[in-house]
């Protein structure tokens, strides 16, 4: 499997913004605890976040910083973005539709932390790291934070079935086949670790740390429904004239296994690959 991943597809989440909004599950409450604590972050700067989506983590970071930054090639997703940040007060959030690999090289104000929530692994990595590295003011950092399940302590949760993920995956797996499609193709990704990659460039090794994550996420169907339409493997598009046929028999699938039509979702803790430039 390559090691450098496929030029950009605009239809890689084509027509999913609505549905990672509501369905995808939020990151740690501690986390910006966390960054501010590591970083010793002080409401100065500028925050740069790759990948952002509809921006979940650049709208929970931007208090930290004085400037905050969206990066996305989606304009769907970026539609979103600003949708959710209209309660924010304030001029300090900005949203840049663009490739992470057409980064600036200059953001004014002095980069201080670099974000990608879940994104790095769709991008030519390497080279990526060495950009930020250049973007950032000495003492910066780059971090990237998803959710990790694996080897993580399972807290106890609310009094509901967890969400069916296996039944769901061989549902998916019986309409588009064992091979995860992605945009127009199917999906490859090298299974080289972040850590690995990192290792190569400028910064050197990266340190792990991790925020709890929500042990309190109680989720319905339509939410469980939009999660899934959210991932990169099974949105909508994929389905067809499927499409229909195949969320009667999701929502059949989870209504088998709640009556209640409720469900526990435990996402993982918040795992975060740190890395700092130095001074």
């Amino acid at each position: 499997m390559s090691g450098t991943p496929p030029a950009y597809d605009p239809t890689l989440y084509q027509g999913v913004a609505p549905y990672y909004t509501r369905g995808r599950p939020s990151y740690s409450h501690a986390l910006p605890a966390l960054l501010a604590r590591q970083l010793h972050l002080d409401g100065t700067g500028c925050l740069l976040d790759v990948g952002c989506g509809p921006g979940f983590l650049t709208l929970q970071l931007a208090p930290l910083f004085a400037r905050a930054v969206g990066v996305d090639p989606d304009p769907e997703m970026l539609a979103e973005a600003v949708h959710r940040a209209a309660d924010h007060v304030g001029d300090t959030v900005h949203w840049v539709r663009a490739l992470a690999e057409a980064l600036p090289v200059r953001v004014s104000g002095g980069v201080r932390l670099v974000t990608f929530g879940t994104s790095f692994h769709w991008m030519d990595r390497a080279r990526i790291a060495e950009l930020v590295y250049d973007l950032l003011e000495p003492g910066g950092a780059l971090a990237l934070i998803e959710h990790e399940v694996q080897d993580r302590p399972v807290p106890a949760g609310p009094p509901y079935p967890p969400i069916p993920h296996a039944a769901i995956e061989q549902l998916i797996d019986r309409y588009l086949g064992p091979v995860r499609r992605a945009g127009q193709g199917m999906r490859s990704l090298s299974p080289e670790r972040h850590e690995t990659v990192l290792r190569r460039t400028r910064f050197g090794p990266p340190q792990r740390l991790f925020a709890p994550g929500r042990a309190d996420l109680i989720r319905d169907i339509d939410q469980v429904v939009a999660n899934y339409y959210s991932m990169s493997y099974a949105t909508p598009r994929l389905f067809g004239d499927q499409r229909a046929t195949f969320g009667a028999e999701m929502r059949a699938t989870l209504q088998a296994h709640s009556a209640s039509g409720r469900f526990w979702e435990w996402p993982g803790d918040t795992a975060v690959l740190l890395i700092r430039k130095p001074r």
